[in-house]
């Protein structure tokens, strides 16, 4: 997603526990299989999202890959994954109701549910992803 998305709002919610990719994801890796999501700035900058092409479940992705299809009524964007891992488990009621990622980005709006590769990946705290978007 484009980093450079102008008006960038205030008041988000960016959760603590949680980390940030510089392309607006978030991973919840405190729980396995790591839960993964749009943020709730790519989530209002996107407008409300109609489609969501998820992949197959057992799909091996690296860091860097784009694994989802988000469509809105702006624009299409992809998913890029900030993490390495397999695929576990797809959110089917997201697919089924796009618009619960835009209502509750890291809720019920979760995408994927990944088993992580050990490795570290480059992520960003909640406070260092808050002022990268302000």
């Amino acid at each position: 997603m484009d980093e450079n998305i102008e008006d960038k709002p205030a008041n988000l919610d960016i959760p603590e526990q949680l980390q940030y990719s510089t392309e607006h994801v978030w991973v919840d890796d405190s729980v396995s299989p790591a839960l993964i999501g749009v943020t709730e700035y790519a989530a209002s900058q996107m407008g409300e999202l109609v489609f969501l092409d998820l992949p197959e479940t057992g799909t091996r992705v690296e860091a860097g890959d784009e694994i989802v299809e988000l469509e809105s009524s702006k624009a299409v964007e992809p998913l890029v994954c900030p993490v390495a891992g397999t695929v576990r488990y797809v959110n089917r009621d997201a697919a089924d109701d796009p618009s619960v990622i835009t209502n509750d980005p890291y809720g019920e709006g979760w995408i994927l549910k990944m088993e992580l590769d050990d490795d570290e990946p480059q992520l960003l705290s909640a406070d260092e992803y808050g002022a990268m978007i302000k």
